[in-house]
């Protein structure tokens, strides 16, 4: 009897199942270094322990796409091992701030399942919760991914497909409570633009693009310790519907945050990502340009000094932004869909 495991098919998921990842991973300032090699990512918060001071944390705390991405890589040997795709995200909600030394654990409800109409995958629906050392909430999200059936005539239980927020509202939004903005300091971050600058329906042309290499996202998933096949093994991609392995999706969530500096510099914490979907695969050698609508701005109850931005930012591969024509939400180069939530300051 083989002692290794395959992983979970289709057909071993059930509404209802709660299932505890192993290994817990404690995040490093190693961790911090090599995430900021992969994207380049400029903003303040997450680069300057003088400046987090400025602010009322103790340090700088781990970049918050890098805790998402701890947290899924955590999931995938136990929900995604054998996916097709990640499909999308939603009812994601930060909580404590994670800092170097500090141990990520995690765990997942499955929430439904929903056969596909070719009998060959399925659709698991999941809700992903890590927690610190101390229990406190780290981060919780939902997210969508095809997997394959182990046994296509398998006849799987009713569909269950559960109904998800559009957003997280601004009155569940989790600020930290020592963070204080009365001091933020915009030449140090690097952006003249505070919160009052940013209208509902602006957008905003990243203008850079940016090329992904082979070994840098074989290199990403393996620091998030995320072993899909479809990303890790080129002996078996090489011979599915490709060709040849795919993207990490959150990859390009972090390239595209990256790129956002431009444009959103003073942007330097995220409090929720509020969907979010991978439009088409990508590949190494294409090149990845962003750019963002405003969707809506809020007043965070009970503070003067800060402000939410709701974002929606696109990805498209090989294709500058600003050449883009009128419909861009639907445009054939168009990759990556991200809904998230930010945190600026607001000019006093």
């Amino acid at each position: 009897m083989s002692k290794a495991d395959g992983g979970r098919f289709f057909e071993d998921f059930v509404a209802g199942q709660e299932i505890h990842h192993a290994t817990p991973r404690t995040l490093t300032l190693g961790d911090v270094a090599l995430y900021a090699a992969l994207y380049g990512g400029r903003f303040a918060l997450a680069c300057s322990d003088e400046f987090a001071r400025s602010l009322g944390f103790p340090c700088s705390p781990i970049d918050d796409l890098l805790v998402f991405h701890m947290i899924f890589g955590k999931s995938v040997p136990d929900i995604s091992i054998n996916a097709v795709a990640n499909l999308g995200y939603a009812e994601g909600l930060f909580g404590v701030p994670v800092f170097p030394g500090d141990t990520l654990q995690v765990r997942s409800l499955v929430l439904g399942v929903k056969e596909n109409s070719n009998h060959q995958t399925g659709v698991v629906c999941v809700r992903t919760v890590g927690t610190n050392q101390r229990g406190e909430l780290a981060l919780s999200y939902v997210r969508w991914v095809m997997v394959k059936k182990r046994d296509p005539s398998y006849a799987p239980p009713p569909v269950s497909t559960p109904v998800t927020e559009n957003f997280i509202p601004p009155d569940r939004l989790t600020v930290p409570a020592d963070l204080d903005f009365t001091s933020f300091d915009p030449a140090l971050a690097g952006s003249r633009y505070y919160w009052q600058d940013y209208q509902p329906g602006e957008r905003i042309d990243h203008v850079d693009g940016m090329t992904i290499e082979e070994a840098d996202h074989m290199l990403a998933t393996r620091l998030y310790q995320n072993n899909a096949k479809v990303h890790f093994n080129q002996h078996s991609e090489g011979q599915g519907r490709f060709g040849r392995r795919l993207v990490y999706g959150g990859h390009l969530i972090s390239l595209v945050r990256a790129l956002s500096f431009n444009g959103l510099g003073n942007a330097v914490k995220l409090l929720a990502i509020n969907g979010g979907r991978h439009v088409a695969p990508s590949f190494a050698g294409d090149t990845i340009y962003g750019w963002t609508r405003v969707e809506a701005a809020w007043d965070i109850p009970g503070r003067s000094d800060i402000g939410a931005l709701r974002l929606r930012s696109f990805a498209a591969k090989n294709q500058p932004c600003d050449e883009f024509p009128g419909d861009l939400d639907h445009h054939p180069s168009l990759v990556l869909d991200f809904d998230y939530t930010v945190l600026l300051p607001k000019r006093r």
